[in-house]
């Protein structure tokens, strides 16, 4: 079943991890994927990989911290792909200190790559979103978006919680403008993110605190989020969808 046939979706981050498995997954279902990210080799073989498997996708080089390069890229995508009609904000990164050891310029930094971005991004592909008939956007957000976590990371967990809201307010915005806007929320998801606790205690631990036993997979948000991106999602806007192995249920 392609649910996205013909459809035109940005992915920010996609060079790689979450992103790259939601672009891989928006293509098998259909969707003609731009795959955005400043990481750029990998980003070109993600988009290459899709292609080689029957999908259509291209490579664009984007700093989402940088608002005239969402003004570029967004016209880059609706003239390479011929329209826009689905975004994914999934870019963000995270500093593992304290309130008491982040650095002004960490906490900032975070910010405006998780935080500041989601905002850009819808901010300029609104009218394009309105103009495809069946706009959808899904913003990445966190389980430490809705919780405090390990008392760490205090710029991630602020960015993180900003965008849950942000998605509501934007939701509430274009409820009757033929945008939908969802967020997603990961749990502890085995990517090469999580290369550095591989095999460690703090591995076993993550684990641990997932009610399911285990690491979730990348696809398994990726589906989630074709998921919201689709027709089958029609009445949903605004929503919260926790893929965490029930780690927000205790």
């Amino acid at each position: 079943m392609r649910r996205l046939e013909g459809r035109r979706a940005l992915v920010t981050g996609g060079a790689s991890g979450i992103g790259a498995a939601i672009a891989r997954r928006l293509a098998s279902e259909g969707a003609h994927v731009a795959v955005t990210d400043i990481a750029e080799d990998d980003g070109r073989r993600v988009a290459a990989d899709i292609r080689d498997d029957g999908g259509h996708a291209v490579f664009i080089r984007l700093d989402v911290a940088d608002q005239q390069q969402w003004i570029e890229g967004i016209a880059a995508t609706v003239e390479q792909l011929g329209g826009l009609g689905i975004l994914i904000n999934n870019a963000g990164i995270g500093f593992d200190e304290s309130i008491e050891d982040c650095s002004l310029e960490q906490y900032e930094t975070t910010v405006a790559v998780t935080q500041t971005s989601v905002f850009l991004g819808m901010k300029f592909a609104a009218e394009h979103l309105k103009n495809s008939g069946h706009g959808s956007i899904v913003n990445i957000s966190s389980i430490m978006g809705a919780s405090g976590g390990f008392g760490t990371s205090p710029g991630y967990h602020a960015a993180k919680g900003a965008v849950r809201l942000l998605t509501k307010n934007a939701a509430l915005l274009w409820a009757t403008s033929g945008i939908r806007v969802n967020s997603v929320h990961p749990g502890f998801i085995d990517t090469p993110i999580m290369d550095h606790v591989r095999g460690t205690e703090m591995e076993e631990a993550l684990v641990a605190l997932t009610p399911i036993g285990r690491l979730g997979q990348a696809e398994e948000v990726a589906a989630g989020v074709a998921y919201l991106a689709s027709d089958d999602a029609s009445f949903c806007t605004g929503s919260e969808l926790y893929i965490d192995g029930g780690y927000l249920a205790r």
